[in-house]
């Protein structure tokens, strides 16, 4: 039986901490996980994609800033969902911060119901974030394994070539073309072509 509580977990990255303090005193007492750093650098060290979690961070900190971190976060294009700690003048930064994916801000002091509604607005999107970021990624895996010619042929398949439209487009036999696509189809573990189409698109690819 896990000992993690069912809620999720939180991730409060501050340098001050007496907020650190506060948002953990108040978070766990709902039965989240709370995970607290003292600055974004550390918290980049430890943190880890494969966890269901969202991040509340401090705008303005001393090293690494709140912004900056939502930018690393981005460049690794993680699922993690950010709200931003703010001080009363720091809110047209926050409204910036918003149209760059960040999901809300809170200003000090904080409103205790409105802070743990957030919190658990943030964790549902997570799950579903999370849930799209796990089939990307088995998606890619599965991906790696063509060879640059198999992606060619791939390509053409999703495009909706013909065999013989695939082996001119290349300067290949249709013998080959045939190969290939069964070799891709056992790469991918698919059965028919829409499967294929399911892997190569993903959200992409039409519903059934």
């Amino acid at each position: 039986m896990s000992l993690i509580p069912k809620k999720g977990t939180v991730y409060v990255v501050d340098d001050d901490e007496a907020v650190r303090d506060s948002l953990q005193w108040l978070l766990e007492g709902k039965d989240y996980r709370v995970r607290c750093f003292d600055s974004a650098e550390t918290f980049l060290s430890r943190y880890d994609p494969r966890e269901v979690a969202c991040l509340i961070v401090d705008i303005r900190m001393g090293g690494m800033t709140g912004l900056e971190l939502q930018d690393r976060l981005i460049e690794r294009k993680s699922p993690l969902p950010i709200v931003f700690i703010t001080g009363h003048g720091d809110v047209p930064m926050a409204v910036n911060t918003m149209k760059k994916g960040a999901l809300d801000f809170i200003q000090k002091p904080f409103d205790e119901e409105e802070l743990v509604g957030l919190v658990e607005r943030m964790l549902d999107h997570a799950r579903d974030a999370f849930a799209g970021y796990q089939q990307a990624a088995s998606r890619d895996a599965l991906l790696s394994k063509l060879t640059g010619r198999e992606a060619q042929v791939l390509e053409r398949i999703v495009a909706g070539r013909l065999n013989k439209q695939i082996a001119d487009d290349l300067g290949i036999s249709i013998k080959t073309v045939e190969a290939h696509r069964a070799n891709i189809m056992e790469k991918l573990n698919a059965n028919t072509v829409a499967d294929l189409l399911k892997i190569a698109l993903g959200q992409n690819a039409p519903k059934a």
